[in-house]
Order: structure tokens, then C-alpha cells, then sequence
């Protein structure tokens, strides 16, 4: 903003002066809130920094001038309009910028927005785990300026110190663009026919958990895609398999290099059959209960599930031989994770705590009772 009015100085304090009320508000929505204000000393200092000349007086009619340009724009109606109703408003509800008579000074209210909706965006953002870490932050910033900084910096405070478990695929924001750029009947109001991609899928390795490496020694999957749904924090895509014709679920976070193919979509008629909510419910499940630190014994194709279920932070995988892994791991332990421990049957095998051991077995005799 300095910049731009000292690129402006030859026009004159006729241009400056046009361009106060923009600049009070713009210094409002940025330092005040409910919480925040700003006097017009403050204000009067802050403009004298971009070069603008005002005084104490001024800034009292520029904001009522802001007031009304601000109720005319949000009611739709002509400014005499909203100058009456600005100036019969006893209560500020019809105010965007407020004075406040105990602090002496002005905030700018935020009507479209409060400070917890934007708490909650930014908390989606980063919850999200197919966004990877500087993608997050960078999305937080965006959403964060809705707010003044003063809120601004509590959410990312607030946000960004909670460990999540996050992709290190800088692509996935790229891949849902395509994937809905493949799926799209219109692009840019020309109609489009929905057509099948191509990619690559990742998986992890015993080697390096932290590094994934290509399925299928880099063959290049392609299918039709119909549906992209979020669960638990990943984002998927419901697709109809080439090659089975069968429906598939894939982690747009382990897809690398997605192309549109130009060939046409095809599985309509199966993917008509598909029960949605039933299928979701087939494929994600969730559970929670008391923390505690587990050792399970895998057989090596399960690593893919075990790291997407527990992540890499804090957490040992292990090789015991040349079929089994081991993955040291704090769980939520109740019902819910023994059900879906057992779930594997033989290929998983919980070897400590003792604790958790005892409780597991004894989980497993109510079952039996029942039979």
C-alpha cells in the first residue's frame, strides 16, 4: 500500500485525500476487532506513514462515510438510503466500522464471517490429511485473512501445533483438479464428455516408510472415475477398474502423475448399481478410545494399511523376517480397535502391551460366550 501512493505522489493531495477512506478501512479490517481497537490518533499516525496527510477530525468523517458505502452495498439500496439508516441506527447493527465509547477507539465489525467459522475452516484445512504440510499452512494464511491479525495469529497458533498425520504428495490438489476436470460434463461452458485418467499409484516399503515407490513397478493404472469423497481426513476417488470393471477406491494422495486420457468414460451402468453411502460405510470405518502403546506383528502386504493408520510420527516399523513386520504404535484402545484387529484374523498379531494383551483376550472370550 506505502508503495503504490508513493508510485501516486505526482497526482497530488487530491489523490491521497480520495484514497483516505480506503485506507482507514483496509488499516481497520486488518488491526481491529471486537477485541482490538484502533483511535484516531492511530489511525492519524498509520495514514502519515503511507504519505497520506490527515487530522483527528477526518478520520471521524471518513468512517461514516465508510459506514454508509459499506450499508449501501450490503442492503442494495441508494446511499441517501442508507445514510438515514446509519445515522437512526441507536444500536450499531447497521454499522460496519464501531466506536467504542470505553476504549475510545474504533473496530471494524466482520459480518460475513466471526472469528469461529474461521477457526473451523482452518481446522478442516489442516485436519485434512491429503493436503501436505507448507499446502496447509499456505491455506490457513488465505482463510486466515478474513480476520484481523490479531485473531489471524491465535488460529494458526491454534491450528498448526496440532500433529496430524500429512501426505508428503505435493500433487494432490493438482490430482483433484484433473480428476474433476475428467469428470466435468461442461469446461468452461463447453460441453465436455467425462473421460477415463491415468496414474501411477504409490505405496510404502519396509525400507523407508517415509518414502513411497510406484505399484506395479511404475505401470500406470487407468480408470473411469465417477465420485471423489472425503473420509477421515483422506480424500478418495470411486472409480470403475479398466481392466475388472469392478468398482475401486483410490487415495488421491498415493496417485502421481494423473493425465486426462481424451477417451471417453465408460462403467456408467455399473456405477449406477453402486449403493454410495452403503459402500462408504463398507470401506472407511472409525474408532477411539484410552491411548496406549501397542506392538503388533504383520505379515508385509499390510504395511500400506498399517502406515495409513498410524502414520510415521512417533511411530517403529520394524522387519522381523522375510515375511513379517513389526509397528510399535499409541492407539485408542476399546472395542472398536479390537474388533478391528480382528478383523485381520492371522495376518496381524498383538504382541504387547501385556495390558493390552490381557484385554484383547478377554474381548475375544465375550465373543466367543455368544456362541
Amino acid at each position: 500500500m506505502e508503495d503504490y501512493i508513493e508510485r501516486q505522489a505526482h497526482h497530488g493531495k487530491q489523490f491521497h485525500q480520495k484514497l483516505k477512506p480506503y485506507v482507514v478501512l483496509q488499516y481497520l479490517l486488518k488491526n481491529t476487532d471486537e477485541n482490538h481497537v484502533a483511535t484516531a490518533p492511530d489511525i492519524v499516525a498509520y495514514l502519515q506513514e503511507c504519505g497520506i496527510e490527515a487530522e483527528r477530525r477526518s478520520i471521524y468523517r471518513d468512517i461514516k462515510e465508510i459506514n454508509y458505502v459499506a450499508l449501501m452495498l450490503e442492503e442494495d439500496c441508494m446511499i441517501n438510503e442508507a445514510r438515514e439508516m446509519v445515522e437512526c441506527d441507536d444500536d450499531d447493527e447497521n454499522k460496519l466500522v464501531i466506536y467504542d465509547c470505553h476504549r475510545k477507539g474504533f473496530y471494524a465489525r466482520r459480518r460475513d464471517f466471526e472469528m469461529d467459522d474461521i477457526r473451523l475452516l482452518a481446522e478442516c484445512v489442516y485436519s485434512a490429511k491429503f493436503v501436505n504440510e507448507g499446502q496447509a499452512k499456505r491455506l490457513v494464511k488465505v482463510v486466515s485473512q478474513f480476520v484481523s491479525d490479531h485473531q489471524a495469529e491465535q488460529i494458526k497458533h491454534s491450528v498448526l501445533r496440532t500433529d496430524r498425520v500429512k501426505t508428503n504428495n505435493k500433487q494432490v490438489l493438482n490430482n483433484i483438479s484433473l480428476i474433476n476436470k475428467a469428470m466435468s460434463r461442461k469446461i468452461e461452458g463447453v460441453p465436455h464428455k467425462p473421460e477415463k485418467i491415468r496414474f501411477k499409484y504409490l505405496k510404502h516399503t519396509i525400507r523407508d516408510v517415509n518414502q513411497q515407490v510406484e505399484r506395479r513397478k511404475g505401470e500406470s493404472y487407468v480408470v473411469n472415475p465417477f465420485l471423489l469423497l472425503i473420509n477421515d481426513g483422506n480424500y478418495y476417488l470411486l472409480s470403475i477398474d479398466e481392466r475388472t470393471k469392478k468398482e475401486r477406491t483410490y487415495r488421491v494422495d498415493r496417485m502421481k502423475d494423473v493425465e486426462l486420457t481424451g477417451i471417453e468414460r465408460e462403467g456408467d451402468d455399473e456405477f449406477k448399481k453402486v449403493d454410495v453411502k452403503n459402500y462408504s460405510q463398507r470401506v472407511f470405518s472409525m474408532y477411539g478410545g484410552k491411548l496406549a502403546r501397542i506392538t503388533l506383528q504383520c505379515i508385509n502386504p499390510l504395511l500400506d494399511t498399517m502406515v495409513e493408520r498410524f502414520g510415521t510420527n512417533e511411530v517403529q516399523y520394524m522387519k522381523v523376517d522375510e515375511d513379517y513386520f513389526s509397528v510399535s504404535a499409541k492407539v485408542e484402545v476399546s472395542d472398536q480397535f479390537f474388533g478391528w484387529l480382528l478383523g485381520f484374523g492371522r495376518r496381524v498379531k498383538l504382541t504387547g502391551n501385556d495390558e493390552v494383551v490381557k484385554k484383547f483376550t478377554a474381548y475375544l472370550d465375550k465373543v466367543r460366550e455368544m456362541y
